[in-house]
């Protein structure tokens, strides 16, 4: 169907009845414009049906934009607290030490706060820590390192926590090690 301008469309003048001719001629008229009319109304639809799948895409890439910076976001912090881990475990072994005891009680203190400085840090953005000595066993949560029955306790309950774990809402990002009473 070519497309015509409005210059090239046949002008249509209306004039009195006696100066318009014949009825045939009318009613060709009549056709003429009755298939223009038609014609108008499906380039009409056509553009419409156009303009909403465009207008649905652009939502959908919106949408999937979005979606995507939200995983990006979440991949970045993650990555951080991949970077972070080693640190606090540093710490933590550093508490579990024999020699802890015996540093300066301020200094003690002091190295303390720090760790629970980048703790707080991590939970104001989702990221909660877990292990704790008596919570019970779980799969899905701890890594088994060993298994021992010289100790008082429940059978499957964590008995020594040698490194914590961390998640992001439901997401493990890494699970505690752990001692467990068989």
């Amino acid at each position: 169907m070519k497309h015509q301008s409005p210059d090239e469309h046949e002008d249509i003048d209306f004039e009195p009845e006696d100066d318009m001719g014949s009825a045939a001629a009318l009613k060709a008229k009549m056709e003429k414009l009755k298939h223009e009319l038609k014609e108008a109304k499906e380039k009409r639809d056509e553009y419409l049906d156009g303009w909403q799948r465009a207008k649905a895409d652009m939502a959908n890439i919106r949408r999937e934009a979005a979606a995507d910076a939200l995983r990006a976001s979440a991949r970045g912090k993650e990555a951080l607290v991949d970077d972070l881990l080693p640190a606090l475990d540093s710490f933590d072994m550093a508490a579990m030490s024999e020699s802890w005891g015996a540093i300066d009680e301020s200094w003690r203190s002091g190295m303390e706060q720090v760790r629970n400085q980048l703790l707080n840090a991590l939970s104001q953005h989702g990221i909660e820590r877990f292990g704790k000595v008596g919570d019970a066993l779980d799969h899905a949560l701890h890594e088994v390192a060993q298994e021992v029955d010289d100790v008082a306790g429940e059978p499957s309950t964590i008995v020594r926590i040698l490194r914590y774990g961390y998640r992001a809402g439901d997401r493990i990002i890494r699970p505690a090690h752990v001692i467990a009473k068989r």
